[in-house]
């Protein structure tokens, strides 16, 4: 039975962006040895989608207010992009400290 799934961030500051998951999102996480954090997700879901490609993922953190969350992130010092009408929800990615992108968004589908 799967019950679970592990998502990997790649990041050339990996320390600051662990430090931002706990810091800046709280989100919980274990100590596995040596500084290495895990971290709590939220409730998941996962989509596919068609590509010319294969290999290719995205992460996607959800909430139910996004101008309420946008808010919060920049008072706590972080970039986010204008949030945009996507039809499927509204938008917007925000920099981790390694200078990756995540994106964040209020969805108006139907949630499993």
């Amino acid at each position: 039975m799967i019950d679970g799934a592990h998502v990997i961030i790649y990041s050339k500051d990996a320390e600051a962006d662990k430090a931002f998951f706990r810091n800046v999102l709280e989100f919980g996480h274990v100590d596995v040895g040596h500084g290495w954090l895990i971290f709590k997700l939220p409730p998941a879901e996962v989509a596919v989608h068609p590509s010319d490609e294969n290999g290719l993922h995205e992460l996607y953190l959800m909430t139910d207010d996004l101008d309420l969350e946008m808010t919060k992130l920049k008072k706590a010092g972080v970039a986010c992009e204008p949030a945009s009408d996507q039809g499927w929800g509204r938008l917007t990615r925000l920099t981790l400290p390694g200078g990756g992108k995540i994106g964040l968004y209020q969805p108006r589908h139907a949630r499993p």
